[in-house]
Parts: structure tokens; C-alpha cells; sequence
């Protein structure tokens, strides 16, 4: 069998999270969880000016009209994913699925399954290194392995408040 790698499949613009749900309810209808690892929509928090002129937090999707697969191609894998409601196709030549560099798996905070052991553990202090919440410290109270995301409590007006951040965006204090 050979080892599984992130594809690109590409959706209707909207179906995004439907497709998600689909092809998880096939996998285990058809007992697929062996080869079909991960099915993925990433979101991203950005903060945006609403019409009164106030910051207000906003999470939406990083690559709107595509989902992200972590699964082991083969014939029936393939078939599994091209043939879901919603689905137009993987990302690749004709109709031949390019598994995603380790670079680009990197840059999107995506990792291989063989990753070292966990660098965070709950009751760490950590700093926010990028996006939103750079520069906030924050205490881990959940760790998710198969995410590589922590969820830490922020200080945000006057109460604790749990956020989920990637690995690759904190670090210890």
C-alpha cells in the first residue's frame, strides 16, 4: 500500500463543507478510514471593519471551492472522492490527482503523520507569534495532534477567552 499525501479536490463555491460531510459519511459507510486519513476545509480568523467602523472577528475559508484530503490514492479512493455530489474534480493535469508538496503542506500548516512528538502540552505558557492575536500570551488548556492547533485562553476585555491557533503560529514563553 502506498503512504498517504494531501490532494486538492476542487467543489462548487459553496458546497465546501457539504463535500466534507459526504465523503466522511462514505468513509465509513464503506469502511475507508484506513485510506481516506483526513478531510479538510481550513479556516482562517481575520478581523474586519463592519459598517459602523468596528472591528469585529470574522473566520472564513482560506481556499473557498476547495477541500483538502489527506488519503492513500488508489482506485478506490479516487473513485470514492471524484464521484461526491459537489465534487468537479482534483487539482492536477487532466485527470491525474498531484499529491501537495512538503513544501506547500508546510506553508498551509499541514503536516505528515510521521511529525515528532508534541512540542506543546496543556498548562504551557505561550506567545502568539502571527496572525490576529500576534504578540498575546496565552496558557494551553487543549492540545489537538491530528490538527497540529492548540486551544489557548486570551485575556479579551477582562475575561478568559479560548482560541484555537496552529502549532506553527505560537511558541513557548
Amino acid at each position: 500500500m502506498s503512504e498517504a499525501r494531501w490532494y486538492v479536490v476542487h467543489t462548487y463555491s459553496g458546497y465546501e463543507n457539504k463535500v466534507k460531510a459526504n465523503i466522511e459519511k462514505t468513509i465509513e459507510n464503506r469502511s475507508l478510514q484506513d485510506q481516506i486519513l483526513e478531510v479538510s476545509v481550513p479556516m482562517m480568523q481575520d478581523m474586519v471593519e463592519d459598517k459602523d467602523g468596528n472591528q469585529k472577528e470574522s473566520i472564513r475559508k482560506m481556499f473557498p471551492a476547495y477541500v483538502l484530503i489527506n488519503m492513500v490514492m488508489n482506485d478506490d479512493t479516487w473513485y470514492v472522492v471524484r464521484n461526491t455530489r459537489g465534487v468537479t474534480g482534483f487539482v492536477g493535469p487532466g485527470s491525474k490527482p498531484v499529491p501537495l508538496t512538503d513544501q506547500e503542506m508546510e506553508s498551509m500548516g499541514l503536516h505528515k503523520e510521521a511529525v515528532a512528538a508534541p512540542a506543546f502540552k496543556v498548562g504551557d505558557s505561550v506567545i502568539v507569534t502571527a496572525g490576529v492575536w500576534e504578540n498575546t500570551n496565552g496558557v494551553i488548556k487543549s492540545v489537538n495532534e491530528q490538527k497540529r492547533m492548540a486551544t489557548i485562553n486570551i485575556d479579551m476585555f477582562g475575561r478568559e477567552t479560548p482560541v484555537e491557533i496552529g502549532f506553527k503560529d505560537i511558541k513557548k514563553d
